[in-house]
This record gives C-alpha cells, structure tokens and sequence, in this order.
C-alpha cells in the first residue's frame, strides 16, 4: 500500500485530487491496458483501477523493485 501511495503522489503532481485528468496518468493507463483506458471519466477510472487492482500490484511492486535496484 505505502508503494502504491508514493507512486500515486510522484505521478499525480498537479492532478492529485482528480487523477483521471493527469495526461501522464491517461497515458501510462492507455500504454498499460490499451486505448480503451484513454479519457476515463472518475467512475471508469476507479472502475478499472479496482477491477484491475491485481495487475496493478504487480506493476506497483515492479516499480518499487526498480526503485531500490536504481
């Protein structure tokens, strides 16, 4: 969770009450799961991020794997 929350406030400069509006945020969804994650509303947005949440633990731990190795 603590990965999670530092990867979200790093990304989300500028859009941290409305994420779903982040360009760099639209963009790493739509490379991570297609054009269909592009120009989510707040619903789709939190829609996918929960159905999703399993994939996204791995990228998160990934990340985090990075982090520590770089």
């Amino acid at each position: 969770m603590l990965n999670a929350l530092r990867y979200y406030w790093i990304i989300s400069k500028g859009y941290r009450l409305r994420p779903w509006k982040s360009p760099y945020i639209q963009w790493r969804l739509e490379t991570f799961f297609g054009a269909q994650a592009a120009h989510l509303t707040a619903g789709q947005f939190f829609s996918l991020l929960w159905r999703e949440r399993a994939r996204m633990g791995r990228f998160l731990a990934w990340v985090n794997k990075r982090r520590h190795g770089a």
